[in-house]
């Protein structure tokens, strides 16, 4: 099984995510956006989960649709994998891969991600 967490207002304008069934397990919204880092401060948390034979697919979906620039990504993982994914780039490794960890917050910081906002599950 998958489980993730996307952030509505990271998806770009006029954008559609399909393709993937989600189950959407909770939505909810907080004040935790970075203005200085060019974010709304209000955020929506949308909590789903896929079938795990669909974290190719579906990581390839969000790439296309989160929002340029600044700093967007979603993340996701499976039992075995972690996925975390920017606009037009997606990384995938094992759970528990702190050189694949370590590549995939180096982009996001590369791309404007606040360091604290660098908080996926590992």
């Amino acid at each position: 099984m998958i489980e993730g967490t996307l952030i509505g207002e990271s998806i770009r304008v006029g954008a559609e995510l399909s393709g993937v069934r989600l189950t959407v397990r909770k939505v909810s919204r907080a004040a935790l956006g970075d203005a200085a880092a060019g974010q709304p401060e209000l955020w929506t948390f949308i909590e789903f989960e896929a079938d795990e034979s669909q974290g190719a697919i579906l990581a390839d979906a969000l790439a296309d649709v989160l929002d340029r620039p600044g700093g967007w990504y979603t993340d996701f993982r499976t039992p075995d994998e972690t996925f975390v994914v920017y606009a037009g780039r997606v990384f995938r490794y094992p759970r528990g891969d702190g050189a694949g960890r370590a590549e995939a917050a180096d982009y996001g910081r590369s791309v404007g991600v606040p360091e604290d906002q660098l908080d996926w599950p590992v």
